[in-house]
């Protein structure tokens, strides 16, 4: 064999395709792909199940959410004051923010296996009490937190590679959740990172489509709303883009705007109130739910995918507030605290809103108007125009409406931007971020001699300032 020969293939197998420490990553990555798309399938079965088990529940007077509602509520806020206080929210934050800080002690506070676990479980505790949350938040936060946990198992551990891990769990999480790929490849790179290392392409891809494969493989090929063959020719029929692309904005930054903590005026008030009695207060969120669902014909309770399906296909009697409604359920469930994720309420927000939109609109295709609606709407709320568009393309198979979404998705990503000026995602993991930085504050100040280390809780989100740009 030539020398030239033995060194190419030298310098391959140390530290190129035939690299045993590279194959052992993609081996890694592969499996954890696999794995995340099984714990998907799971959670959207056992998610469909729990909230079957609160109608079933509520079906037996109308006196029940009042009883089950605020104490599960109350019950998921005390669960999660200690151990388990990173399982709160949506997930997406902590996955942001786990992504940004190279450091194991905060990392693992986040992602650790018991997390991700005691996500999924207490998510489909908030289902069965009838909370107003989705599943496809606290996936991303268990697809980040199996991946990391599986590379920290073998190995991979350095700074840079567990972010990788991170990044592809977060993204496989989300891509099997909806049943859309290129929704998690979009994901990644808009929300997560911001950015897209040439050398984590590939890697990111393979788990998205394996992700995917596992779900359509179990699930079938279907698209999350249906197939929906709506059109908006060009013409009168766009002022739909401007008036979704104008509502959805203000809508979502409003709502970003409310849900994102803060030591100063109305947002500070519930803050101080929450600190001050979580338990309490998460029940009074539950309370609140009940009382608003009184008011819409088919409830506001759990993710909302039945009513935006049925408003996305022509056949709905929610009413003409519960848009609105819905939109003030989601925020009583986000300020309780509890486990649970907002994509799919928000997408049942923006079905209301664009339905009471194409009634400004008579000569526009309905279905075409609330599909702009959702997708705005998303769009506001996350300020991910790109993922948002994707999101909706592909949860209808719609091609036809590209282009009109992806402007109306602009739109209001602007008009959101007015309102709240950080993207609600960076903003809370900002948050957790600077709750944490405090920490260590603190204790290095009693490591001075300069007094007891400070507690790092979730209430001090909404009381210390955390946000830089409120």
């Amino acid at each position: 064999m030539p020398d030239r020969l033995r060194a190419r293939l030298s310098s391959l197998s140390s530290h190129g395709f035939l690299s045993p420490d590279q194959w052992r990553r993609r081996v890694l990555f592969w499996t954890g792909a696999v794995i995340v798309g099984l714990a998907a399938v799971l959670f959207a079965q056992a998610a469909d199940w729990a909230f079957a088990g609160f109608r079933a529940m509520a079906s037996h007077g109308w006196w029940v959410p009042f009883l089950l509602t605020p104490a599960t509520f109350a019950l998921l806020s005390w669960l999660t004051q200690g151990a388990l206080k990173a399982t709160r929210g949506s997930g997406i934050p902590q996955a942001i923010a786990a992504l940004k800080v190279e450091e194991d002690p905060f990392r693992e506070r986040l992602l650790a296996l018991r997390v991700a676990v005691g996500k999924m479980g207490l998510t489909l505790a908030a289902l069965l009490g009838g909370a107003s949350v989705g599943r496809e938040g606290p996936t991303v936060h268990v697809g980040a937190g199996l991946l990391y946990s599986l590379g920290r198992r073998f190995g991979f551990d350095d700074p840079t590679s567990a972010g990788r891990f991170i990044l592809a769990g977060s993204a496989a999480g989300l891509a099997a959740a909806f049943n859309t790929p290129l929704a998690g490849v979009v994901f990644a790179i808009e929300e997560m990172s911001g950015t897209f290392e040439h050398r984590m392409s590939g890697t990111l891809l393979t788990a998205v489509i394996i992700a995917g494969v596992v779900s359509l493989g179990i699930l079938g090929n279907y698209s999350y709303f249906g197939i929906i063959a709506a059109d908006l020719p060009l013409g009168r029929a766009w002022l739909a883009v401007l008036l979704t692309g104008v509502v959805g904005g203000l809508a979502g930054g409003l709502f970003a705007r409310l849900i994102i903590p803060s030591a100063r005026g109305f947002r500070g008030v519930m803050g101080r109130l929450r600190g001050r009695q979580p338990v309490v207060f998460a029940a009074a969120c539950g309370l609140a739910l009940v009382l608003l669902s009184l008011m819409s014909a088919n409830g506001l309770y759990g993710t909302g995918y039945a009513q935006a399906q049925a408003i996305l296909q022509g056949h709905s009697d929610t009413g003409p507030l519960f848009g609105v409604l819905k939109f003030l359920g989601n925020i009583a469930s986000s300020w309780a605290g509890i486990p649970g994720g907002i994509f799919s309420p928000a997408l049942a927000v923006g079905a209301g809103l664009g339905e009471n939109v194409a009634h400004l609109l008579p000569g526009a295709n309905t279905q075409a108007v609330v599909l702009l609606g959702m997708a705005a709407y998303l769009s506001g709320v996350t300020q991910a125009p790109l993922t948002a568009s994707v999101i909706s393309l592909e949860l209808t198979a719609n091609h036809a409406m590209a282009l009109p979404i992806l402007a109306a998705c602009l739109l209001a990503r602007a008009v959101s931007s007015v309102l709240c000026p950080v993207p609600v995602y960076k903003a809370l993991a900002n948050a957790l971020i600077d709750a944490h930085e405090a920490s260590k504050r603190d204790v290095s100040g009693s490591v001075a001699g300069q007094g007891e280390p400070g507690s790092t809780d979730d209430q001090d989100l909404h009381q210390n300032g955390a946000i830089r740009n409120d």
